[in-house]
């Protein structure tokens, strides 16, 4: 194509194109870096990279009681962590979501990841709540909780009423016509920066009735809504082995989960002997 160029043109031709290749690849270059800056979309990559799982107790703040889950989620190779609460759990809810919020700060820098996991267990997930509702939001992947008193029990209304000098700021708190549910239950209980779940059992005798524990929302699942001769208690919803198979089944990749009585068997197949 240069046979008709002089020598002293072709020359230029040639220092062009040689140009033009070069400012071609600096602009590729270009847009290869900053694309490279620019940040996944947090929400579609967190739901497919789960990261650390933080455990949060009920009233009384006893962490042992999730520990086994805990135990349970470590062995499926889950950075697990049970929160200490102060005030052993029977302060201001609203302080135990700042100690949350300094715990799920620890467990991102740890690991790197971009978003977490929480398991409220009773009392824990209005703690949990609390905490997306404020300074989680986006730091959040999934919310599971376990027969929590999303609109309160009567129990406390009741403690408050006839024993109130047994009744702390936490067991207050609780209370169907507390100041602190009504706030979280206006408007929107479920905030979509987080998948929802809140599993309980009809046979709960803490937190009455046991659906009060329904987020609007949510994925709601009774235990006996998947597996009808389940027989658990209150206490017995973070150690029992077919609940823990049915949280880690919530806490996988990719979106909640429905789970229903056709993945009764398979669940409890999945559950530790």
């Amino acid at each position: 194509m240069f046979a008709g160029l002089s020598p002293a043109r072709r020359r230029v031709v040639l220092g062009l194109a040689a140009l033009l290749v070069l400012v071609a690849a600096a602009v590729g270059t270009a847009v290869v870096l900053g694309n490279r800056d620019e940040p996944a979309s947090p929400g579609a990559s967190a739901q497919e990279r789960p990261g650390p799982v933080l455990l949060v107790p009920g009233y009384g703040g006893n962490t042992a009681v999730l520990r086994p889950l805990a135990d349970r989620l470590a062995l499926e190779g889950r950075d697990a962590t049970v929160v200490q609460v102060p005030g052993s759990g029977t302060g201001d809810l609203a302080e135990s979501a700042v100690a949350l919020d300094e715990a799920v700060t620890a467990a991102l820098a740890r690991t790197g990841a971009e978003s977490v996991d929480i398991i409220g267990y009773s009392a824990g997930g209005l703690i949990a709540r609390l905490w997306v509702s404020g300074a989680g939001s986006d730091r959040v992947r999934r919310v599971v909780t376990l027969g929590s008193p999303h609109h309160g029990t009567d129990l406390a209304g009741l403690a408050g009423s006839v024993l109130p000098g047994q009744c702390p700021l936490a067991c207050q708190q609780m209370d169907p016509a507390s100041d602190l549910l009504a706030e979280l239950n206006t408007d929107d209980e479920t905030p979509d920066a987080a998948g929802w779940v809140s599993f309980w059992t009809t046979q709960d005798r803490t937190v009455t009735p046991p659906d009060s524990a329904r987020l609007a929302g949510a994925l709601n699942v009774a235990v006996q809504s998947v597996c009808a001769d389940a027989v658990v208690s209150h206490n017995g919803l973070p150690t029992d082995p077919l609940v823990q198979a049915m949280v880690l089944a919530e806490l996988g990749a990719g979106d909640v989960v429905e789970l229903g009585p056709d993945d009764c068997a398979d669940l409890r197949d999945g559950a530790p002997a």
